[in-house]
């Protein structure tokens, strides 16, 4: 389901960016909406366990600074996603990411109604060009409610606590 569910979503937002064109400000090092906590679902925190494993076999110093910002990270504020490389400014993680990430940027409507545009892009747009790029997608249906929400830096700690010792090969 879970693949299933990043196929639609992606070719949703796909859709949405080719008709935003030029409206569609996100671009490497733009990192504005991966500040703050927000909350992910379990599918996302299971997706993000599997994208840092991932990352560690194939990059094991990278997935260990992504977990050193998981660990040193605060629940509150304006800081910025532990899975976003400060540096560059782009997601370590960003095949993983949850659906909110996926669904930041183009202009999408949910089922109650509200429009979620991000503020740096359509800017001095009209209603009008901004409604040409919506699209409607119901999270709530390809992603049910009920379980209880986490944050990135919980779900990366989940299968790395604090107390763990760095990953096998971050020092290399």
């Amino acid at each position: 389901m879970s693949a299933e569910l990043i196929r639609i979503v992606d070719a949703a937002l796909a859709e949405s960016a080719r008709k935003a064109g030029q409206w569609l400000v996100c671009r490497p090092g733009c990192a504005e909406c991966c500040r703050g906590p927000f909350p992910i679902s379990p599918l996302d925190a299971e997706r993000l366990a599997e994208g840092l494993a991932a990352l560690k076999a194939e990059d094991p110093r990278r997935a260990a600074r992504v977990l050193d910002r998981a660990r040193a990270w605060k629940d509150a504020g304006d800081e910025p996603c532990p899975a976003l490389d400060p540096d560059a400014g782009t997601c370590d993680l960003y095949g993983a990411r949850p659906l909110t990430c996926r669904t930041f940027g183009p202009p999408v409507r949910c089922r109650s109604g509200a429009l979620a545009v991000c503020e740096l892009c359509f800017d001095g747009a009209t209603e009008e060009e901004i409604e040409a790029c919506v699209v409607d997608l119901d999270l709530e249906t390809l992603d049910p409610p009920g379980a209880p929400e986490t944050t990135v830096a919980e779900a990366l700690l989940t299968r790395y606590p604090p107390a763990m010792p760095p990953l096998p090969g971050a020092d290399e």
